[in-house]
């Protein structure tokens, strides 16, 4: 791509897409989410789980005989906000996001106990005009819910703006053309990792390829 798409408002993910955690403290949190549910989460499950190569992690648990509601409750027990903040990291070319001229939001899955500590530990909290921590009262990406209320926040919804998300999963794609907006997919894990493609109006491996 030879130049930055323009848009009047980008909203952004959190997870995967401009930060990611050490892998030692995925491993470490599925094993004592594991020892709680009485299941042992392999590598590859958890890899699963934590990135959502498979979409919808409800579905995937359920596909799994895990009940979600129960391994929900533990996981989110067994975070540590301030362990997980520091175990965190923001991707070199994510640096972008703090020159765009234009309304910024967040709308990530992250709870927001964890998001908080996560946005001050790598000095990101001042690049976002509006965010959203996703609840099951807002709805889950691809639901296009969340992402119209931060276009709301952000004086951006049903004005004839043009706006685009970027995420790293299949379901931020999809919530972006669920709410009428374009789509650019971050390609963290590769495709093999991944076990499929996923399609938006941008692919990219790393967001410098935008310019």
């Amino acid at each position: 791509m030879a130049a930055e798409p323009d848009y009047d408002f980008w909203l952004l993910d959190l997870d995967g897409t401009l930060v990611d955690v050490e892998w030692s403290y995925t491993r470490e949190v599925f094993d004592r989410v594991g020892d709680r549910l009485g299941r042992e989460f392999t590598d590859r499950e958890a890899d699963i789980l934590w990135n959502g190569l498979t979409g919808s992690r409800d579905r995937q648990l359920e596909e799994w005989g895990v009940d979600p509601h129960a391994f929900w409750t533990a996981f989110h027990e067994e975070e540590d906000p301030l362990v997980r903040a520091e175990q965190t990291y923001l991707h070199d070319d994510a640096a972008f996001v703090a020159d765009l001229d234009a309304p910024v939001g967040l709308v990530t899955h992250c709870q927001e106990f964890l998001c908080e500590p996560v946005l001050d530990h790598v000095g990101i909290r001042d690049w976002f005009d509006a965010q959203l921590c996703c609840t099951e009262e807002t709805g889950w990406k691809p639901d296009p819910n969340p992402v119209e209320r931060v276009m709301v926040d952000l004086g951006v919804a049903h004005n004839g703006h043009q706006g685009v998300l970027a995420g790293d999963g299949a379901n931020d794609v999809g919530a972006a053309w669920n709410a009428g907006l374009d789509a650019i997919h971050v390609e963290r894990v590769g495709h093999e990792r991944r076990g499929q493609c996923v399609l938006g109006d941008y692919r990219v491996q790393s967001f410098d390829e935008l310019y």
